[in-house]
């Protein structure tokens, strides 16, 4: 009884801890660099023109411009490349189709000899292999799955990609400007916020991957304060070229 138990215990418990995250969404990876490039990026873009000494009306509209053009820039590419992807998947899928619907018995060989080859004794992968080609369909998604690595039913969204692209780079790259906005006529604040959404981001994707928040967190920060010092040299000792 006490075996019973603890096997049903084992089970649960299994059952509890073998659950996986959504790793082929479509909207995960533009949602993170958007916002990682947002801020980054206008970051590095208005402490390059405040180290060029230029006025506060300046820097606002080079944020607001930055925003704007990298937000729409990265929409169209998210948008182009994973449209892209997706019609280069569906012309292979077409070709699996065909090849299933002109020679169903050279598939289900194929099939066959591929479970033989991991391990599978050759009647019953013979025996699975013409079970599982009865329902074209279903061939179709494993004859995929094994030879082109991709879930037919599970393509990423174009549309998706777009807009989590535009609007996380959107929000990123509002941190460093919004000080700016509120009147702030210093670099600090525009740092101090952009440095805070740097780690915080970073903090936040370690949620998703084997990183710790910390570490996450500290190397985006270091990453986004590099970038941010290098132009703002840049813009100083342009600013004092060009004056």
């Amino acid at each position: 009884m006490a075996i019973i138990e603890t096997e049903a215990t084992l089970h649960e418990a299994h059952r509890d801890n073998h659950t996986h995250r959504d790793v082929n969404g479509g909207w995960l990876r533009p949602a993170v660099f958007g916002a990682m490039d947002g801020l980054v990026s206008n970051l590095a873009l208005m402490t390059g023109v405040v180290g060029g000494a230029v006025s506060h009306q300046t820097v606002v509209i080079t944020g607001l411009a930055g925003l704007a053009a990298g937000a729409f820039s990265m929409a169209a590419g998210e948008y182009t490349s994973v449209a892209s992807q997706r019609e280069l998947v569906e012309a292979e899928l077409d070709v699996e189709r065909r090849e299933l619907r002109k020679h169903p018995e050279d598939e289900e060989s194929e099939l066959a000899s591929l479970y033989e080859s991991r391990g599978v004794e050759a009647a019953l992968a013979r025996e699975v292999a013409r079970q599982l080609s009865r329902d074209p369909e279903q061939a179709l998604e494993i004859h995929a799955r094994e030879e082109l690595g991709i879930d037919p039913g599970d393509l990423p969204s174009p549309l998706v990609a777009a807009v989590s692209s535009f609007g996380s780079f959107a929000l990123g790259a509002l941190l460093p400007v919004l000080p700016f906005l509120l009147g702030a006529t210093a670099l600090w604040p525009a740092l101090l916020l952009a440095f805070v959404g740097l780690f915080g981001c970073g903090a936040v994707v370690a949620r998703v991957t084997a990183r710790t928040w910390w570490f996450s967190g500290l190397r985006q920060l270091v990453l986004g304060g590099a970038a941010a010092g290098v132009t703002y040299a840049l813009g100083t000792l342009f600013g004092t070229v060009v004056g």
